[in-house]
Parts: structure tokens; C-alpha cells; sequence
């Protein structure tokens, strides 16, 4: 049985695909499988993919036709043998020493690892550095990840196999920000995580792709995705005790991504967060997030929103 399997979903990203791959085939621990989810590509990516799978017996494609990231996660979850997951963008690339890392932090059967990453802009590194901290429970982790840059970023921990599949975690099919409805609630279920200081994973951060994406359209659908996935989340969250921060997280993250959308698509969505009682668990421990809030929930948003754009 291999030790991780490592997921990657594929989609005409051909022109960051085989360092992506590389960064699998050169780790200095070797004890994984690596299951690729293609979909139909109008680039070359599939051949790519079609390469490695021949060349390396550790290589397997699932090849599946408008799958979307989240449903290309949970297909090759359910195929995945290892004792750990791990999900890898085909834009991004660990760093090689990442399994052997994780390998020697197993000791203790954590149900999640969460390591470092730095983003690739062009020729720029950015960094985050962050404080690790030894195993812990879930939600007393997450009090301590929600001060960090990154929190809900599937491709920023390790899971246990048989935690993840016994709880029978899926990312919500055809969304997107799919993994702020599911990655909270991982760490939320979890009895043992820790943090690494070890930087693992590198984002590479394109200008054509989703968070920096333009389309208009797709914010209206990413605020919409957002607030399903928050139902679905306080729902799931109800019978777990103290789970107040990361409530609030959730809240805070409708509340900013709101102030992005237009004044008049903000003014309808603040109606559907207050009735959805969003504005009741607000994190007000930074002096600018209070001011913010107190513009947020009244009428001088539209000054604020002004002098920030």
C-alpha cells in the first residue's frame, strides 16, 4: 500500500503540467501513487499526462469530460488507496522534500498536516510564514490557522485516508471557492492535526486564472456558491462545541467577498447576510476589521467602497 496518494486535477494547463509532474518524480521519498483527473483538454495537457502515465508505473489517469475541480477531487479520492491525501493543482509544484517531511511527522496517525506554502507571481516568491505548532485538536488548530494567510486551501494539509473517507467528506460539486464549503469543516471533525513550519507547496498564481479572473459573471456565481456552502457548513458545524471561530470565519469571508461585488449586488446580498444572521459573529480583535464591520453594516459602505477601489 502506498503512503500518500497525491490527486491532480488536470485542465489546459499544459504549459506548467510537467514541472507540476516533475516535482512528484523527484521527491526523495518515493512511497506514493499519483492519480491524475483529466478532463477534455483543447491543449495539449492530456498528452502530457498520457506520457507520465507510460513512463511511470506510479502514474494513473482517470479521464473524465466536464468534471469541474471539485468533482475531479472526490473521483480521485475514491479511487485513492494510500494511507494520506494530498491534492496538487496541475499549475502548482511541491517542493521535492515535502513526502519525506510529512513521512516523518506520522507518528502519531494525525488526521491532518498542514504544511507551508509560498506563491510563485511571475519570477517573485511570496511567503508566509507561519508559527507550527504540535498535535492538537481540530478546533483548538483552527484558532491558531485562522491568524494564518491561507486557512481553507485544500492543497495546504495532508489528510488521513481513513478520517477523510470514514467521514465521507466531498468537495460540493459544480462551485466555486469549493474549498471554503468543505476544508473548515475538515478541520473542525479532525482530533489530531499539527502545522509545520516546512514550505511544501508552491501556488502559482497565473494571470489568467480564477482569482484573478475578470468575468464578472463568476463573482455573482462565486458569491452564490459561497452562501450555499456556508448553509451547508453551519449545518454540519451545530453539534461540534466550540466551534464560535470558525462561525465567524465563515461569516467574515461572506462579508468581504460582498464588498467586492457592486454597490447595488452588495446592498442585495448585505439584505441576504443579515437575514442569514452573518453579521452576529464578527471578528473583532484587529482594529481595521472593526471599522470595516461598522461600515459594512450600515449605509457608509458606499463611501468606503469609494476611497478602496
Amino acid at each position: 500500500m502506498p503512503k500518500f496518494s497525491i490527486i491532480i486535477p488536470v485542465y489546459n494547463v499544459e504549459k506548467y503540467l510537467e514541472k507540476c509532474l516533475d516535482s512528484v518524480v523527484e521527491q526523495t521519498y518515493q512511497n506514493y501513487e499519483v492519480i491524475i483527473v483529466c478532463d477534455k483538454c483543447s491543449d495539449n495537457s492530456e498528452t502530457i499526462v498520457d506520457k507520465y502515465v507510460k513512463k511511470y508505473p506510479k502514474f494513473s489517469k482517470i479521464y473524465r469530460e466536464k468534471t469541474g475541480l471539485s468533482q475531479a477531487r472526490n473521483l480521485g479520492v475514491d479511487a485513492a488507496v494510500g494511507e494520506y491525501l494530498l491534492f496538487l493543482d496541475g499549475d502548482d509544484y511541491f517542493n521535492i522534500g515535502l513526502l519525506e517531511v510529512l513521512n516523518n511527522n506520522l507518528d502519531d496517525t494525525p488526521d491532518l498536516i498542514r504544511f507551508q506554502v509560498t506563491d510563485i507571481v511571475g519570477s517573485q516568491k511570496i511567503t508566509h510564514p507561519e508559527k507550527e505548532f504540535k498535535t492538537t485538536t481540530g478546533i483548538e488548530a483552527f484558532n491558531k490557522i485562522f491568524k494564518y494567510h491561507y486557512i481553507e486551501n485544500a492543497w495546504s494539509y495532508c489528510y488521513n485516508a481513513n478520517f477523510y473517507k470514514k467521514n465521507n467528506f466531498k468537495f460540493m460539486v459544480g462551485c466555486i471557492a469549493e474549498d471554503y464549503g468543505l476544508i473548515p469543516l475538515i478541520i473542525a471533525k479532525a482530533k489530531r492535526v499539527k502545522s509545520l513550519s516546512y514550505i511544501g507547496y508552491n501556488y502559482v498564481i497565473r494571470e489568467n486564472s480564477l482569482i484573478n479572473n475578470n468575468d464578472y459573471k463568476k463573482k455573482i456565481k462565486k458569491m452564490d456558491d459561497m452562501l450555499r456552502q456556508a448553509v451547508f457548513l453551519k449545518e454540519q458545524l451545530k453539534d461540534i462545541p466550540n466551534n464560535d471561530l470558525i462561525i465567524t470565519f465563515i461569516n467574515n469571508s461572506l462579508i468581504y467577498y460582498s464588498t467586492r461585488l457592486e454597490y447595488q449586488d452588495f446592498k442585495k446580498y448585505r439584505k441576504i447576510l443579515k437575514e442569514n444572521k452573518c453579521f452576529e459573529h464578527l471578528h473583532g480583535g484587529n482594529i481595521k476589521v472593526r471599522i470595516k464591520n461598522f461600515l459594512i453594516k450600515t449605509n457608509a459602505y458606499f463611501f468606503y467602497h469609494c476611497l478602496v477601489r
